[in-house]
């Protein structure tokens, strides 16, 4: 299932730098950038409640259309959002200019459906190695994920990007060995004690009491 194309509206701003952000992020607005197409990138500003709602509902890999009044619209690909480290509340967006057909390279997450045999009849555990592959295809076809159905897995069983099926038209630009998803075993009492240990705070061995100094 492709994404759906959402309309997002923008305006230019001049103000550039920190204060300039500032300002716009105090006003609810996020600042960002459009490039690509060979043109001069575009400064711009967006809702910020606006744009939320459209990765919420779509995701990265939606193709939107900016609008910008009575000007020509423009349609992009979401490429890279900036959050804050403590609030994560989003501070900067890049979008890329793109034709509806043309042919872009995208990461898509992977969705894992079903519960792997090993997992289920013999307590082993299920490890997501990569959460994403990045492939090539139509702009306008972009799934929103790809998913993996792993219920026929057992013991040391796993899935490569190459053995992920991916959509008409699409090319695998991960390297098809990429681990994605593996069966481990079971670990055993010994291990997890094991493991345990290690975690402790290592101690000084032959270490002798400090002895004040005389005054």
């Amino acid at each position: 299932m492709a994404s759906k194309e959402l309309k997002l509206s923008i305006e230019h701003r001049t103000k550039l730098g920190t204060t300039g952000s500032q300002a716009l992020r105090a006003q609810g607005k996020i600042p960002a950038v459009v490039f690509g197409h060979g043109t001069v990138p575009d400064h711009i500003a967006v809702d910020a409640h606006a744009f939320k709602e459209l990765l919420h509902r779509a995701g990265r890999n939606a193709v939107v259309t900016l609008t910008d009044g009575g000007k020509k619209p423009q349609t992009a690909l979401v490429r890279e959002v900036q959050t804050h480290p403590v609030t994560r509340r989003i501070v900067h967006a890049d979008l890329q200019r793109i034709s509806a057909d043309e042919t872009i390279t995208a990461r898509l997450a992977i969705v894992t459906i079903g519960v792997a045999m090993g997992v289920k009849e013999m307590g082993a555990v299920m490890d997501m190695v990569a959460h994403e592959i990045e492939v090539e295809g139509p702009a306008n076809q972009i799934p929103e994920h790809l998913e993996v159905d792993v219920t026929a897995l057992g013991i040391h069983d796993h899935v490569t990007a190459g053995d992920i099926a991916l959509p008409a038209g699409f090319k695998l630009l991960s390297p098809p060995e990429t681990l994605v998803v593996t069966i481990e075993p079971p670990r055993t009492h010994d291990e997890e004690t094991a493991s345990a240990e290690g975690t402790a705070e290592p101690q000084l061995v032959g270490a002798e009491p400090a002895t004040p100094e005389a005054g």
